[in-house]
């Protein structure tokens, strides 16, 4: 899947899910999924990861935009074959880009997944975490090896 369409398909599924939560709920409603598990529960977050950095709107804003600067340089010098990269670096813009739209509309990100253990995240989050994670899978386990079979 190239990156394009992978980001696309994360902001789409990102703000809709964003979209049906703030049109069903007020900020601070909970509804539980699984008992003491797993809610859903609107909140607005006006910083970044458990809630540090707050109401730095703008940083995030040029963080965010260096990162897509940065990735629109390097992602065409990444050699063929590097399937994992590829589709880590699609999930961290897609999700970077979800959150940002949410920062650029209201100042704050819309947070509703919360697993009771853990602060209250979002599908671009989850996007962010995993590109990540395949970034450093790949730069640790995979450096200088092709992970797509020919």
């Amino acid at each position: 899947m190239p990156i394009l369409l992978l980001a696309v398909v994360v902001v789409v599924l990102d703000q809709l899910a964003k979209y049906y939560i703030q049109a069903r709920m007020v900020p601070g409603m909970s509804i539980p999924v699984i008992d003491g598990v797993f809610d859903i529960t609107y909140v607005l977050n006006p910083g970044a990861a458990f809630g540090i950095l707050e109401h730095q709107t703008a940083f995030f804003l040029v963080v965010a935009l260096i990162m897509i600067v940065a990735i629109c340089y390097y992602y065409p010098r990444i050699p063929p074959g590097y399937r994992l990269l590829r589709i880590g670096i699609g999930l961290q813009v897609g999700g970077a880009a979800g959150n940002v739209i949410d920062r650029v509309k209201t100042g704050y990100v819309v947070d509703f997944l919360d697993f009771r253990v853990w602060p209250v995240f979002n599908i671009a989050d989850m996007a962010i975490v995993t590109g990540v994670a395949l970034i450093i899978y790949n730069t640790l386990y995979l450096s200088g090896k092709k992970d797509e079979k020919k």
